[in-house]
């Protein structure tokens, strides 16, 4: 017969919370047992008026030797039946029992996580129990606090019914704090997208942070910072939807009352301390040196917290409202943690790789995902919100040569990244993935494909699909199956910023039509005649009042010249004007773009701008099934001439592809565009 319980807990309250479900176990097994529980200072107010607890004793580590060999003394005296000491204190060591946990217990490896190391240890003493229906938990939860938590509500008009969203914004240890500032960008898109009410929680060491994002929002919240106890709180969470937390003792807390969780980690380990709700999600961020588990970042940056984005929250928050998950272990794909993409050629083939990126983040959510890429295009990834870094690889000047890229390669292996996503072929990418010691290389078996630990048959030049597909076999290859396939564009607030002032200075009003030509290609052979393009704006104005505005990249500024003399009209010229970003804000302002067979005609399907694009030598792997916009508007013309063979540039034929699409059909194109856009607004 087990009479009497001594349970030895830890000295932090999330480290208490853990070990809760051991002292449940005890009592299910022993319902008749008295319980004595010795706890530190700090989360003795779990057991405090607790019915379950026959005596609660506050242990002070930092005694001196008199007053705990005096304790020692007094417990001896107890007789305990069981002694349970999850501290591995001499207390456990030495009390005599009949049953108690050895200190050298042996715990499997393959239990990681202290809420089940410590269960294993209760479980451990392998006692003949007899069969119980206690079905409470330790955390007692009284009428009290329920009353308390019910007058809150009352007092703020929180109803049964509404949605509540409860943030934990602190944390005890300064890094494992995620950034008030992104917790204060974060509760608007809650409070919108979920019409939820939220409500701010913590401890006293909490308030300056809470008071922080309450003083800086626009949206009401709930700030009960220091305003609950701990059985308080409990009662709180129970009537939550869910909870976004930092690694803290609310999210152990949440844990053990089994409500619905999303946990922010940087350096410390989930796998010891993540949520073990049902439904639970972990954020994180597995850059090379996380979990340290360090009091401090040794290279004094927190990347592993920084690089957390508010997208990245907000996502696990619709999964788990929406319950997509059905416990945390199928929640993500944790196969690779380090993730690089790579694609170091052209403005529209980086465009076009973006749906891979999006792919890769949704069945690695909590992976660190970068993209390599060359100088010129990094404007189209940088903001990418499903990017956690934008690796420059500059081989044209700086890892120009072997050396350089050696060490670039070098610098890359540091990053420790598991899996390489080569999109475009190159001998020097091939080069540096695999001096850069990347296990897991998936690209095209071409230019040094040997290179690869994984090669997929390289068909792209026979033009069979788009280069998109091209691009998502990849992440097939991964056994993945994407299900967005839109491009992105990053819009960033300083370009749109320019093209307001830009337009302001021009005098075009927001009301105004727009539509963006581009003259200019990468070769000779895509060139439509710049004089058609000319007679197109022309027309354009006429019939529709459209403002012209000319676009090219710098090395086609001559041409953007020679079709503004040959306009009728006058048009805004920003040939070589503008960067990247500043040309995906314009072109989303426009209502029409026509263009070349060019980078900037993804672009502007990337933002939404209705395209057509004008397309011209005859090779399967560059024709408009392989390179045409994608967006569902746009429009390709194209013309079969009956060459057999294209010279590209060295055309003989004085690029009859092209003078052969004419002005009329372009025009057409247009009529269809804008006579679709006023039926879909009737």
């Amino acid at each position: 017969m087990i009479n009497k319980i001594l349970f030895i807990t830890l000295s932090n309250i999330g480290d208490v919370i853990l070990s809760l479900p051991s002292l449940d176990f005890l009592r299910e097994n022993f319902p008749e047992a008295k319980i004595t529980v010795m706890v530190g200072p700090r989360p003795a107010s779990i057991f405090k008026d607790n019915p379950f607890i026959d005596r609660l004793i506050i242990y002070d580590k930092h005694a001196n030797l008199r007053n705990k060999i005096k304790l020692f003394k007094e417990l001896k005296k107890e007789n305990f039946d069981i002694v349970v000491d999850l501290r591995n204190s001499f207390f456990g060591v030495f009390l005599p029992a009949r049953y108690k946990i050895s200190p050298f217990l042996f715990i499997p490896k393959s239990i990681t996580h202290m809420q089940k190391r410590h269960l294993y240890k209760a479980q451990s003493l392998k006692l003949k129990t007899k069969s119980s229906n206690i079905l409470s938990k330790s955390l007692y939860i009284g009428p009290k606090d329920k009353e308390y938590i019910e007058n809150i509500f009352k007092e703020n008009d929180i109803k049964e019914t509404d949605k509540i969203i409860v943030i934990s914004a602190g944390a005890r240890s300064r890094i494992k704090r995620w950034d008030k500032d992104k917790f204060k960008e974060l509760i608007p898109f809650l409070s919108n997208e979920f019409k939820a009410k939220i409500i701010l929680v913590g401890d006293k060491d909490d308030i300056l942070i809470n008071k922080y994002i309450e003083e800086n929002l626009k949206y009401p919240v709930l700030n009960l910072t220091a305003q609950t106890s701990l059985s308080q709180l409990a009662e709180l969470l129970k009537k939550a939807s869910f909870l976004i937390t930092n690694d803290s003792a609310v999210l152990h807390l949440a844990s053990y009352l089994n409500i619905p969780t999303v946990a922010i980690f940087g350096p410390t380990d989930e796998e010891k301390y993540g949520p073990w709700s049902k439904k639970a999600l972990v954020i994180k961020k597995d850059i090379f040196c996380r979990p340290c588990q360090k009091a401090e970042c040794r290279f004094s940056t927190l990347d592993c917290l920084k690089l957390i984005k508010v997208e990245d929250v907000l996502s696990a928050s619709r999964k788990i409202l929406l319950e997509k998950l059905i416990t945390q272990y199928a929640i993500h794909n944790t196969q690779y943690k380090r993730i690089l993409i790579v694609r170091t050629d052209r403005i529209g083939d980086v465009v076009l790789s973006t749906p891979v990126i999006k792919a890769i983040r949704d069945n690695y959510p909590t992976a660190y995902i970068a993209m390599m890429v060359s100088p010129f295009t990094s404007e189209i990834v940088e903001g990418n919100p499903y990017l956690d870094e934008v690796i420059i690889y500059d081989k044209l000047t700086k890892h120009r040569s072997f050396w350089g890229s050696l060490k670039f390669s070098f610098k890359l292996r540091k990053k420790r990244f598991d899996l390489a996503i080569i999109l475009h072929p190159t001998n020097r990418v091939h080069l540096v993935t695999f001096f850069a010691r990347i296990p897991k290389r998936i690209g095209y078996n071409r230019k040094l494909g040997l290179l690869l630990s994984d090669r997929l048959n390289h068909t792209k030049h026979l033009g069979q699909k788009h280069e998109l597909e091209y691009n998502l076999d990849l992440v097939r290859y991964l056994g993945i199956e994407p299900e967005d396939k839109n491009l992105f564009m990053p819009i960033k607030p300083q370009s749109e910023a320019w093209v307001e002032e830009m337009l302001k200075k021009e005098g075009i009003t927001k009301t105004d039509k727009l539509v963006a030509i581009h003259p200019g290609a990468s070769c000779p052979s895509k060139i439509w005649p710049v004089e058609r393009f000319a007679e197109v704006a022309n027309k354009l104005i006429e019939k529709y009042g459209f403002k012209v505005i000319i676009i090219s990249g710098p090395k086609d500024i001559s041409l953007g010249q020679k079709l503004t003399n040959y306009l009728h009209y006058r048009a805004v010229n920003l040939s070589g004007q503008t960067s990247l970003s500043q040309l995906a804000s314009l072109l989303k302002r426009c209502s029409l773009f026509i263009s070349n067979d060019s980078g900037p005609v993804h672009i502007a399907s990337a933002v939404g701008t209705p395209v057509i694009s004008i397309f011209g030598r005859n090779q399967k792997g560059l024709s408009p099934l392989r390179w045409g916009p994608v967006g569902k508007k746009d429009k390709v013309l194209h013309k079969e001439i009956g060459c057999i063979q294209c010279l590209a540039h060295n055309c003989k034929k004085d690029f009859a592809c092209l003078k052969a699409i004419s002005v009329e059909e372009v025009l057409d194109c247009v009529d269809q565009i804008i006579k679709t856009d006023i039926i879909n607004n009737l």
